[in-house]
């Protein structure tokens, strides 16, 4: 092969039109529709043939164009006006964060790691969910002002390409991403080189080149392995997004975890809190344990203690088989060496990613590792932070279940990334100027109720006819695609109705999900679709993991339906879904159909991306919509029943389901005033978007993650890093002497008086045990210490109502308060308010104190009586 000379060209453009490039290179265009505007006016239709892709398309554009456009006096005005929105964006000190900003956090700084972020569809480097998260953390943390950087992989050809083959079976393809035609660019050195860092593999050392990317205020740094300085086998590591096999998936954990702390010390940054955006980048806190070492020379225990004080890990898994784990032998090929560098065996390190440190059987699981190296956990929804506080359990015994240490921060959506122009021009309208600065007020969504019914109407009326109109050219493509005949092809051009209820159901091909549950009892849904009064139409949308068929069988059982000629122009499977998909659909449809089997919907988002849109929500009561569900805001299939058999719970949903559509659904969407207007309709709409709307976004919720997380963690991490980390020192010695001395602590006797009731009370079992309301029960507790401190240790009444075992449910912890004491041997007193009537109970227990420690959370010791 010839010797090949690299070179890059890049567009060249007038001078008026020189600012163009900066707005192309920072993605705060993907929620700004008039910097959108000034790409689509240059080319409408090369804007589309490039994806979206204002990079590509300055690259591709022909210079007559360019020239015309840097002649028209409106259209360089319009840019103008948008670099000077940008500049004033990135500039004003008024942000959420410098409002809130306290002395302790002001030099906060938040790394947040994720396997993949979902920006726009021009940089494909996200499958599904979790990435658009991911990306919307991102946008939301820019528009509040946060001090956070993301840290990525750059993916040759990120996430698969989809299509279908003619039988309906999902067929997958590689496009290779163009770096140099992408809205990313390459971070320089001091030399002006582009920057690379290594990570050490068995025998060599593997190179990552580091891309920027500027989301808002916002820097996203993605690394990137296809570079000549690695073997082709190395090169592959960021070829695909979960592509590849067990040891693939190692590498790019590898790469991810402790490439990017090393990528982000490599640019000057060193992050006080870092944010584990699932399991995959847990290594990162080991590599800052390292880093930790080396700086002050302390044990990794001290390391490890503060470095965990600044980690925040965010699981979005309800089953343990979501979890990554590795074996044994794989694991100590790529850390052998790292960790004994560190001073800890490998059976040490190993072992911290199992659930019982001494089962030799257990594989290494990311998660735990992940837990056991932060002090702070939260799951993405009320009932998935139930759940994850179920999988862990048994690593606090002792503990109730609400106190194993597992938040929740429910997820959201950027809203500003969704909703339509046509919608977002209605809010201005209406709601005020600042309504998406201030879209987690719920005063600001009381507004929605001052839209005339008429105007919200026409803006959905407009949105469904515009993805009718889609669909039709989407499905049209794919045919062309699939060579399919002239007649099928017309055909295409006149499925679905803009007039019909229209029900969008797109999300990934995962079987727990139940695309198929609407298609139960084909006959009652032809009914349903062919009404000739009242039609519904259905858009279904989504990928299935290149190796799970039990997806791909899924999808292939849906299109083969949506080609029988009694159904094919009421149902629309639409291939390759994407962001720029997910909009037309969250934009135009009706109701947003979820149906996963509960609880295996950790959150969910797609259904939240319908709200500000005007769209409601049909959907088990999971995930969020467990938390959001109200009977005058869109409705719940079940009430949340689980069902021991599976396919029990299927058929008694799709009846629900069923019921729901035929009696409810479709009766009130054509239910028609004298002015053809569904009022009933509308009101639900409104009442969706009021209660719904200023809860379920990413502003709210990047908000509570500084509130609750960010800000908490990062005060306590610096002060466990003064004097040469003395603080976390000081917390390894403290939790060694109580592990080393808790067996001692014991609970000796309890005693308890307290005023009971008149004799004349009637039914009353117990008058000795029997409190009135409004009295205080006095609790007197003689516990035994041995070699620990009064200062060591809580002694608390956990008290709070009885279940039907007598077991204590959701009870509170009230200190008890030191009396007397001597010889390791202390009397505690408390008193219990009677507050409320019905059966109560208390009991003692002993807990570990430190002012510095999260408990349960580092050290899980407890002693009951």
């Amino acid at each position: 092969m010839p010797r090949v000379h690299p070179f890059q060209v890049v567009p060249a453009l007038p001078e008026a039109l020189h600012n163009l490039r900066p707005l192309a290179f920072n993605l705060h265009w993907a929620w700004d529709n008039d910097a959108i505007e000034c790409f689509r006016r240059l080319d409408q239709q090369l804007w589309e043939e490039c994806s979206h892709n204002p990079v590509r398309m300055l690259g591709s554009i022909d210079e007559r164009q360019l020239t015309e456009a840097a002649q028209d006096e409106t259209y360089v005005a319009h840019l103008d006006k948008s670099a000077r929105a940008l500049e004033s964006y990135l500039s004003t000190s008024n942000t959420w964060y410098l409002n809130h900003v306290s002395p302790e956090t002001a030099e906060m700084c938040i790394g947040y790691f994720s396997m993949e972020f979902g920006i726009t569809e021009c940089l494909p480097v996200y499958s599904g969910g979790l990435g658009v998260l991911s990306g919307d953390h991102l946008k939301s943390s820019s528009d509040l002002g946060l001090p956070l950087v993301g840290v990525g992989l750059l993916y040759q050809q990120g996430y698969f390409r989809q299509y279908l083959n003619a039988e309906g079976w999902q067929q997958e393809r590689y496009p290779q991403n163009d770096f140099y035609n992408m809205p990313v660019q390459p971070v320089l050195d001091e030399h002006g080189t582009p920057l690379r860092i290594s990570v050490n593999f068995p025998g060599r050392q593997v190179w990552a080149q580091v891309w920027r990317v500027q989301v808002g205020r916002i820097p996203l740094y993605l690394l990137d392995t296809n570079i000549d300085a690695n073997s082709p086998e190395d090169q592959a590591i960021t070829a695909q997004l979960y592509g590849g096999d067990l040891e693939m998936r190692l590498k790019q954990e590898i790469v991810l975890g402790i490439g990017g702390v090393r990528a982000l010390a490599a640019v000057g940054v060193r992050p006080t809190i870092c944010h584990m955006n699932e399991g995959h980048s847990a290594f990162m806190a080991l590599e800052r344990s390292r880093m930790l070492m080396t700086d002050h020379g302390v044990s990794y225990a001290v390391a490890r203690e503060a470095t965990a004080a600044g980690c925040l890990f965010t699981t979005h898994t309800p089953v343990p088989a979501g979890f990554d784990v590795f074996p044994q032998d794989l694991l100590r090929r790529y850390f052998g060496e790292y960790v004994e560098s560190m001073g800890i065996s490998f059976d040490e390190f190993f072992a911290l990613g199992r659930k019982n440190r001494q089962d030799s059987n257990e594989q290494f699981n990311m998660a735990i590792f992940a837990l056991r190296h932060s002090h702070h956990c939260n799951g993405v929804s009320r009932l998935h932070g139930e759940v994850t506080r179920h999988m862990v359990k048994q690593g606090y015994e002792g503990f109730p279940l609400d106190e194993v240490p597992v938040g929740h921060v429910t997820n959201g959506i950027h809203t500003r990334s969704f909703i339509s122009s046509d919608m977002a021009t209605l809010l201005d309208r209406y709601l005020g100027g600042r309504w998406s600065a201030e879209m987690s007020h719920a005063q600001v969504w009381e507004r929605v109720e001052q839209i005339p019914d008429e105007e919200l109407w026409r803006v959905r009326q407009r949105r469904r006819e515009r993805l009718v109109v889609y669909a039709r050219q989407h499905l049209k493509a794919q045919y062309e695609r699939r060579g399919m005949s002239e007649y099928e092809i017309r055909q295409a051009q006149e499925v679905l109705s803009p007039n019909a209820l229209t029900i969008g159901f797109a999300r990934r091909f995962a079987t727990y999900k139940r695309a198929t549950l609407l298609f139960s009892d084909a006959e009652r849904l032809k009914k349903l679709l062919n009404d000739p009064q009242r039609p519904v139409q259905i858009l279904l949308a989504g990928k299935a993991h290149p190796r799970d068929d039990g997806g791909k069988e899924l999808i292939r059982q849906i299109v083969q339906f949506a080609q029988n000629p009694e159904v094919r122009a009421r149902i629309v499977f639409l291939e390759d879904y994407d962001l720029s998909l997910a909009r037309y659909l969250v934009q135009g449809v009706d109701v947003w159909l979820n149906t996963p089997r509960r609880p295996m919907e950790a959150s969910g988002t797609s259904g939240m991306k319908v709200l500000p849109n005007g769209g409601l929500n049909l959907s088990i009561p999971d995930g969020w919509w467990d938390e959001g569900y109200s009977p005058n805001n869109g409705w719940c299939i079940g009430r949340g029943e689980e069902f021991a058999d599976p396919a029990y719970q299927d058929h008694v949903e799709a009846l629900a389901l069923y019921d729901l559509l035929e009696k409810e659904v479709v009766p009130l969407f054509y239910d028609r005033s004298s002015e053809g207007l569904p009022r009933a309709w509308v009101s639900r709409i409104k009442n969706s978007m009021r209660t719904l709307c200023p809860v379920f976004n990413t502003h709210r919720m990047v908000a509570e993650y500084a509130r609750r997380y960010y800000m908490p963690a990062s005060e306590r991490a610096t002060r466990l890093r003064t004097d040469n980390l003395k603080g976390a020192f000081d917390i390894v010695q403290w939790k060694a002497r109580l592990q080393r001395s808790w067996n001692e602590v014991a609970i000796e006797s309890v005693t308890s008086t307290g005023d009971n009731v008149p004799d004349h009370t009637e039914g009353v079992a117990n008058r000795e045990k029997a409190m009135a309301v409004g009295a205080t029960l006095t609790i007197t507790a003689r516990v035994k210490l041995g070699p620990l401190s009064p200062d060591d240790v809580l002694v608390q009444a956990y008290h709070g109502p009885l279940d039907s075992n007598h077991e204590i449910l959701k009870g509170v912890g009230t200190p008890l308060s030191l009396k007397s004491g001597e010889n390791g041997t202390f009397v505690y007193e408390g008193v219990v308010p009677c507050s409320i009537s019905g059966l109560r109970g208390f009991s003692v227990r002993v807990l570990p104190f430190h002012p510095e420690a999260v408990l349960p959370h580092e050290l899980n010791l407890i002693t009951w009586e």
